[in-house]
């Protein structure tokens, strides 16, 4: 019995150490290109093709907004992603609640075709759409990149958003209808407050998708105007200057702290259910009791 509990004991620590070391391959091929990234802003070269020094003057130029092809893509992107954003949570909170709540003719194949999106490769959706606007003689732009974004971010809200909703919320919603409230006070005040955690995963989850593409933008823009992925990818032809690497190093950075304040909210919030769920045990005990 000693025998086989320490052979045991050996297998556990030798997948942990093995599970270790594959984690730790994972997250080094995927922050290892990026904490590289953030090194070479700060290169003393023109040009990054190798490392010259330590220098902090391309953040100087950065905020001198000296490069103004640089600032205008990102406020394009900017835009871009807020509006597709917005619009894809609107869908995303009305899709989920309906495609949980309610049952109608149809609803497995909707539920189905949120996926296909998801699978679909993006050059086969961007291509499509492209032969799409063309045909219809519209013009393409913001409006186009817009629509273009929405279409792969919606089923990541929608999913998402559908994934928060339980069957706490009916009971909820039915009690605050109890008390007199109707159905738009409902919504606003039990429902929004209830899936909050997954409409700001979804908001998240969207804006980082749409203001890192690079293939839809790239075929839906227009010759004037381009996001910032689509120029990164046009000057990485001629070679990046260290002045992009400190723009895409400050959005990491607010995207990272962006990430960890929400992961701390859902936490609080977490906490804030349970104390809830606990007093309103005591009381309904204390109601039985008494």
């Amino acid at each position: 019995m000693k025998q086989n509990a320490n052979r045991k004991l050996k297998r556990q620590r030798r997948s942990r150490i093995l599970g270790g070391i594959y984690a730790a391959i994972i997250y080094a091929l995927f922050y290892i290109p990026v904490l590289v990234m953030i090194q070479f802003s700060f290169n003393d070269a023109k040009r990054n093709y190798s490392w010259e020094g330590f220098t902090t003057m391309w953040y100087g130029k950065l905020f001198s907004f000296r490069n103004h092809d640089l600032w205008e893509s990102l406020v394009y992107s900017l835009v871009i992603a807020v509006v597709a954003t917005i619009i894809s949570v609107v869908i995303g909170v009305l899709g989920g609640i309906g495609l949980k709540k309610f049952e109608f003719h149809g609803k497995k194949f909707i539920n189905l075709m949120l996926y296909v999106p998801i699978v679909v490769p993006e050059i086969v959706l961007a291509v499509s759409m492209l032969i799409i606007f063309m045909s219809l003689g519209i013009k393409l732009g913001m409006g186009t990149i817009v629509i273009g974004h929405c279409t792969f971010c919606i089923p990541y809200a929608v999913v998402t958003i559908k994934g928060r909703i339980s069957g706490d919320n009916d009971t909820l919603q039915e009690a605050s209808m109890d008390l007199g409230a109707n159905r738009v006070q409902t919504f606003w005040r039990v429902t929004i407050p209830s899936i909050m955690p997954g409409i700001l995963s979804a908001a998240f989850l969207s804006f980082t998708l749409s203001i890192d593409d690079v293939i839809m933008s790239n075929m839906l823009a227009s010759a004037r105007q381009s996001t910032l992925p689509v120029l990164i990818l046009s000057v990485n032809r001629t070679g990046i200057t260290p002045d992009i690497n400190a723009l895409t190093t400050i959005m990491v950075l607010i995207m990272v702290t962006g990430m960890l304040l929400l992961s701390m909210l859902q936490r609080r919030r977490a906490k804030k259910e349970a104390e809830e769920m606990a007093e309103t045990e005591k009381r309904i005990s204390a109601m039985r009791n008494g």
